[in-house]
């Protein structure tokens, strides 16, 4: 319906995004990492997931992130939630080796991912020619840069929470994650803060 929307970012935060298109502000649903700037013109190419009880809209930087996300959707069992999570909980270019060299175990690294649903996706997806963004990043880094969205000092804690939410985590959950993964890696880097505590 929508192939990108051209504008203005109105609020930015880890996981949400506002683009104001001639007047009308327009929410999205954000890969972890992805890089928009608050106040800045911006191209957001999209996808539209309809429901019965809603429709959310998911934005990308750039064409191949939109287009991996919709062959993790062709997978089964594989919805808009755990799409999200993967492309959040890892690098683009790690989730396109992990595909290519059929290595389950990066997948069950991100939470929800279990190794049946891993192991469709490796299945579904082993014979694609050619994948969405291959070439694009050297594995271990990010396919869009360092992302990380500018936030107050109090409140990498609470963004994280809501970053987690917005994949479909519980928020009972999501705190009991961000407090974990805060033992281990603080809380200075909120990008940093929210991958380990999308990991199980």
């Amino acid at each position: 319906m929508y192939d990108y929307l051209a504008g203005t970012v109105i609020e930015r935060s880890l996981s949400r995004l506002v683009v104001e298109v001639g007047g009308v502000g327009f929410e999205l649903a954000v890969p972890l990492g992805a890089e928009f700037t608050e106040g800045a013109a911006t191209r957001v190419f999209t996808h539209l997931v309809v429901r019965e009880d809603a429709w959310r809209l998911f934005g990308f930087e750039d064409r191949a992130g939109r287009d991996l996300f919709r062959l993790l959707l062709s997978v089964r069992g594989v919805g808009p939630a755990m799409a999200l999570g993967l492309l959040s909980g890892m690098a683009r270019a790690d989730l396109l080796a992990a595909i290519r060299g059929q290595k389950s175990a990066p997948l069950t690294n991100v939470k929800g991912v279990g190794r049946k649903t891993a192991e469709q996706i490796l299945l579904d997806l082993r014979d694609k020619p050619v994948l969405p963004g291959e070439g694009d990043a050297a594995p271990g880094t990010s396919a869009t840069g360092s992302g990380t969205a500018a936030t107050s000092s109090h409140g990498e804690t609470e963004d994280a929470v809501l970053a987690l939410v917005s994949v479909g985590y519980k928020e009972k959950e999501a705190r009991r994650q961000v407090e974990h993964a805060a033992d281990s890696v603080g809380t200075d880097d909120l990008e940093a803060l929210v991958r380990h505590a999308l990991k199980k």
